[in-house]
């Protein structure tokens, strides 16, 4: 049997391949040749199909025919002068460089060399079947249509849109409209006999759907208010024409072919002419919208007010809005609200619509923080209004016994902004709001910060200052300063952990007594646990154990002891009493436990181990040492500008008296403030600013010898006490100055320097001691092998578990009531500030224990 020849297999194989490469060919020229002449003719079909021919004027119809007509041939014939039917040789080389080697070339070559070499023959012939083969595995190329390059500005795209549209939404019965347009008034238009058609287009918002007279066979129909009717007549002008009651007709234009009237009300709506009609219209009702409250109006701690609310409408509802007003019938017109209110603006709050989806019915809730407007924590009233796009509105109005805002527990706070909202309420509060603030920065109370006490004096100066006629902006700038003073008080930074907790139990007791909302509650409940958790770690953090012992320090008396889970249970019980409603139950309980946490011990041990100090543990004590240092120097000069702003005050008169003062007043010997002559606050000796630069010293020589540099946590420490050196320098140089304000600022910035830079020396110790940050004897407190028990009665493990398994941990009822007594006994004695300072000063320290 005869072997059939390789090339000759190969190109039969490659027939059908070959034909459909050259029309994927054909297909690529015609798309690039002729895409213009389908483009112009989607968007004319396009638009007959939307009645485009009908809308010309009767003149313009053949004239526009023929111009398309004329922009299609010329597209045509560029087409065909672009176009270039593709040859075999072309679809040959088109297919060829789709496979790897291009075997259909090789199949048509002959070698040039060594065809009378059999070895070369032999070569060839082997290398034509595997070229042979792989053309038998040829599959035609797909045609490239893309047009990006002819057609950049993707009018292409228009067209097929264009012609999509009007598949879907046209009616491709009304192109031969186009044809059909008359082109003038004579006996070819009147032959054709006059027609007419008309549409009822409902407003948008209703998303109704447009009806079609010619359709409607019913004697009547339903449209909403606000239809636009439209009637166009073919024929002769004037011969077909609209009769209606329904709203107001334009008057006719002869040469008019339509006629367009806007529903207003129901009634008749007529066609008067050949093929006229006539029908009832009857008003498609749309109903007012309703909006409603859903719940109560509650406070969202801290300070925003929520409540949520429904509306709904047939159509959907287009906008609302909130507005709150001063219920002044509900008011309690005493102190500062006796006066009546001067007129204010009600507060107007846009109510939050859906972002997706429709408003035909939703609920919402607003969210809104108006803690500092004037109606807080006041009655009023709150009116909801809702609109819809057919301008008919919804409004309801409730009371609200409280408009929700910041609530201030602490009783400076608390008063602070009752006073604040007395001078909003009206201006002629402002002698009243002065006089009581004069009285309440007289005598200070001790834990008032000095930011605080500025600010007051700052607010007594311009209430005073304008007492005849308080401006607008002398309320709000005050009203803004007592707002921020109250905002310090009820939530600034405290310097212990003692007393973070007795404002805990302050803010608690407060809002107990106020009525506090259950939420309010709750978190007054975490902040108290969090203050007493860090006051029982201070307490097991600084216990002073017996030298030479591994027990605390016993006292000859009855040893009271409780483990954190039964302070705990007696939380959990007060919350439970106050949910139950029980307050007077709660209130007894709670002062229970202040006293007990008030009567327990700490003391400030030296060390605790028996051997030398290590250098941490020296570095450790000397920075404390500058900061109680730095400490009492901002309480003296603290002291002094309280002098400067209140000369008359008790303690002042005494010192004129003979006593030494505590800081030079202005113009004494010629002295500035901050230049004293010596007194019982100067430690040492010295003026403010000389005991200053010495603090300055010696912090300066401590960082010389700070141990742990090298290390971040101890590079870092270091950074912090030479930011600390530079605060205590400017405060210096202000104190010399007399600017003791601006000194107290720096030296609140020097010890917050010096606390960080101790925080990071005990971690760079622990990290030299392979510790964890905050374990082993970095801080100096005590040694390892020696906290077995803290004053609470906890067992203190390796792991840092507590836990006391002995009974009786509320005994010893005399013994809290002995310790009560004399913890109030010194609070009445510190408090009496005609005492010497010197005495003063000693109870401070002593309180400070407690």
């Amino acid at each position: 049997m005869t072997e059939r020849d390789p090339k000759t297999s190969a190109f039969q194989r490659l027939i059908w391949p070959l034909r459909l490469t050259r029309l994927g060919m054909v297909s690529e020229r015609l798309v690039r040749s002729f895409w213009p002449v389908w483009t112009l003719l989607f968007v004319v079909l396009a638009a007959a199909a939307f009645g485009a021919g009908s809308l010309l004027p009767p003149s313009w119809g053949w004239p526009a025919l023929g111009v398309i007509a004329l922009v299609l041939l010329g597209f045509l014939a560029l087409g065909v002068r672009r176009y270039s039917h593709p040859t075999r040789d072309e679809a040959l080389v088109r297919l060829d460089s789709t496979m790897p080697g291009r075997p259909i070339t090789t199949l048509m070559d002959t070698p040039a060399v060594g065809g009378d070499d059999p070895a070369s023959r032999s070569v060839w012939a082997a290398h034509v079947r595997r070229m042979a083969d792989r053309a038998a595995s040829a599959r035609a190329p797909e045609p490239d249509l893309r047009l990006s390059q002819r057609d950049p500005y993707a009018l292409r795209y228009i067209g097929a849109t264009a012609l999509a549209m009007a598949l879907m939404f046209g009616a491709f019965s009304r192109v031969g409209e186009v044809g059909e347009v008359p082109l003038g008034a004579g006996p070819a238009t009147a032959s054709s006999g006059p027609s007419w058609e008309g549409w009822v287009e409902p407003p948008l918002y209703t998303g109704l759907p447009s009806l079609y007279l010619n359709e409607i066979t019913a004697d009547s129909f339903e449209a909403p208010l606000g239809s636009e009717i439209t009637l166009r007549a073919y024929g002769v002008p004037g011969e077909i024409t609209l009769r209606t009651d329904i709203g107001e007709l334009p008057e006719l234009d002869p040469d008019a072919y339509a006629q367009t009237v806007v529903m207003e009300q129901g009634g008749t709506l007529a066609v008067d002419g050949p093929g006229g009609r006539e029908w009832r219209v009857i008003v498609r009702p749309d109903q007012p919208p309703t909006v409603a409250l859903e719940g109560e109006v509650e406070g969202e701690p801290p300070g925003a007010m929520e409540f949520s609310f429904t509306a709904s409408d047939d159509y959907g509802v287009r906008s609302g809005t909130a507005t709150i007003r001063l219920n002044l019938d509900a008011v309690d017109r005493r102190y500062g609200l006796a006066l009546d209110p001067e007129p204010r603006e009600p507060v107007v709050l846009d109510l939050p619509m859906p972002f997706r989806g429709n408003r035909d019915e939703f609920t919402e809730v607003v969210l809104e923080d108006l803690s500092q407007h004037p109606f807080a924590n006041l009655p009023i009233t709150l009116t909801l209004t809702v609109n819809d796009d057919a301008g008919q509105i919804a409004t309801v109005s409730y009371d609200v016994d409280r408009l929700p805002g910041q609530r201030f527990f602490d009783p400076m706070a608390n008063a602070l902004i009752e006073l604040r909202r007395d001078i909003l309420w009206n201006r002629d509060n402002a002698g009243r709001s002065a006089r009581l603030l004069r009285a309440m920065t007289h005598l200070p109370e001790p834990g008032m910060p000095e930011p605080v006490y500025l600010s007051l004096r700052s607010a007594i100066q311009r209430l005073e200052s304008a007492i005849d006629l308080v401006s607008l902006e002398v309320q709000e700038d005050v009203a803004e300063i007592l707002w921020e003073a109250a905002l310090e008080l009820e939530f600034g930074e405290l310097a212990t952990a003692l007393e973070r907790l007795r404002r805990a139990q302050e803010r608690l007791e407060e809002a107990m007594r106020q009525g506090a909302s259950e939420e309010e509650i709750a978190e007054l409940m975490q902040e108290m646990r969090e203050a007493m958790d860090d006051y029982m770690q201070e307490l097991a953090d600084n216990t002073e154990f017996v030298d030479g012992t591994d027990q605390p320090d016993q006292d000859d008396g009855e040893r009271m002891e409780m483990s954190s889970a039964d302070l705990d249970a007696m939380l959990e019980r007060i919350q439970e009493l106050m949910e139950e409603g029980r307050m007077a139950e709660a209130m007894e309980l709670l002062q229970q436990l202040q006293e007990l946490l008030e009567n327990m011990e700490i003391t400030q041990g030296e060390g605790g181990g028996d051997g030398p100090q290590t250098p941490g543990q020296q570095a450790m004590e000397g920075l404390q040492d500058t900061l109680r240092g730095q400490q009492g120097l901002s309480d003296d000069s603290f002291q002094e500008l309280q002098d400067q702003f209140n000369p008359n005050r008790p303690g002042q008169q005494s010192e004129q008296q003979g006593q030494a003062p505590q800081g030079n007043q202005p113009g004494q010997d010629g002295q500035n403030p901050g230049q004293g002559q010596g007194g019982d606050n100067e430690q040492g000796g010295g003026s403010l600013a000389e005991r200053q630069e010495e603090l300055r010293r010696q912090l300066e020589e401590q960082a010389r010898r700070l141990p742990g540099t090298g290390t971040e946590a101890g590079d870092e420490a270091l950074d912090q006490l030479e930011g600390a050196g530079r605060a205590m320098e400017e405060a210096a140089e202000a104190l010399e100055r007399g600017d003791i304000a601006e000194a107290l600022d720096l030296q609140s910035e020097a010890m917050e320097a010096i606390r960080e830079g101790m925080t990071q020396l005990g971690e760079a110790l622990a990290q030299e001691q392979g510790a964890e940050p905050g374990q082993g004897q970095a801080e100096g407190n005590m040694a390892e092998s020696r906290p077995l028990q803290d004053p609470l009665g906890r067992q203190a493990g390796n792991n840092g578990a507590f836990g006391s398994d002995e009974e009786g941990s509320l005994g010893g009822e005399e013994a809290r009531r002995r310790a009560r007594e004399l913890l109030d006994l010194l609070r009445d004695r510190a408090a009496e500030q005609g005492r010497p300072e010197i005495e003063l000063n000693y109870l401070r320290r002593l309180l400070d224990q407690f």
